[in-house]
């Protein structure tokens, strides 16, 4: 009889003590998020503007685990709540040097082209690049671009899902100095898609036009007479690597194209200049692939 009421009294006391481990564990845990997302707050706002709003940003952010996707900070939702809640200054009283830093993974050559369309989407059209550099598994690339405004990167965002592109993290280096991490894994060009038979008519432009060519197998390109168009073609895979380029250094006004079996892109061009280009370049795509 002693031998079995003992026996459940370890029993009942292994569990409270079990239960007593749980809450512990669960207690510290949930210490350990809030710590992770004080910390990248605060590297946001900067140790003065935190002290002096710690109480309500930890209203603001409650509960905690809200702000973290798969043990990961959310750091695009920190900046919009940050922000909803007045406490994310992005803008300068006069246009400031601004430094972006980004690192991602896959092609340089890719990334640099979506992300520089994403900044031109969003009204940054001109940036100096100051450093590159690559490794078996990250390419980095630093710009430098003078606006009023720090990149904002729920517009940032916004961009990049239209190319299926995500912001995985993100840090304030100093008040004008952001750090971008991006995953491009999915990423590819929002351009036009070339049909069999159907008509394009591509406008003057100052910029190179891009097309997805991967739906067709021949293009037809036809020029009018008020132009003067040398052209340049360029052919590119899936992650733009480079297949072919066409040069043309006399005047053309029709060029017939077989589009190289793995190509995925086009770029139409001039040799010279795109101002030689006055009017429209026709395009008749054909054989569907």
């Amino acid at each position: 009889m002693v031998t079995r009421l003992l026996f459940v009294f370890l029993l009942v006391t292994s569990s409270l003590f079990a239960e007593d481990s749980l809450s512990q564990e669960d207690v510290n845990s949930s210490v350990s998020v809030e710590n992770l997302l004080d910390e990248k707050i605060k590297s946001f706002l900067g140790d003065a503007v935190y002290s002096e709003n710690k109480d309500f940003i930890h209203i603001v952010f409650d509960p905690a685990e809200e702000y973290f996707v798969q043990e990961r900070i959310d750091v695009v939702h920190v900046i919009k709540t940050l922000k909803e809640n007045g406490l994310l200054k992005l803008f300068f009283e006069k246009p400031q040097t601004i430094t972006l830093h980004f690192k991602t993974n896959g092609s340089p050559l890719f990334f640099v082209k979506l992300m520089g369309d994403a900044l031109r989407n969003i009204g940054y059209y001109r940036y100096v690049t100051i450093a590159s550099s690559r490794t078996s598994s990250e390419f980095s690339w630093s710009i430098n671009l003078t606006s009023e405004y720090i990149t904002d990167p729920i517009v940032l965002q916004n961009e990049l899902n239209k190319i299926g592109c995500k912001i995985v993290d993100i840090s304030r280096d100093a008040q004008k100095e952001w750090s971008y991490t991006v995953d491009m894994g999915h990423g590819f060009l929002n351009i036009e898609s070339l049909q069999d038979t159907q008509e394009i008519h591509l406008k003057r432009s100052l910029y190179a036009h891009w097309l997805n060519v991967s739906n067709v197998n021949r293009l037809k390109i036809s020029s009018s007479r008020r132009n003067n168009w040398y052209p340049y073609i360029a052919y590119y895979d899936s992650s733009l690597h480079l297949l072919k380029v066409i040069k043309e250094d006399h005047k053309r006004r029709n060029i017939e194209l077989e589009i190289p079996k793995n190509a995925k892109y086009i770029k139409i061009s001039d040799l010279y200049t795109l101002k030689n280009v006055k009017d429209s370049l026709v395009l008749y795509p054909s054989e569907e692939r």
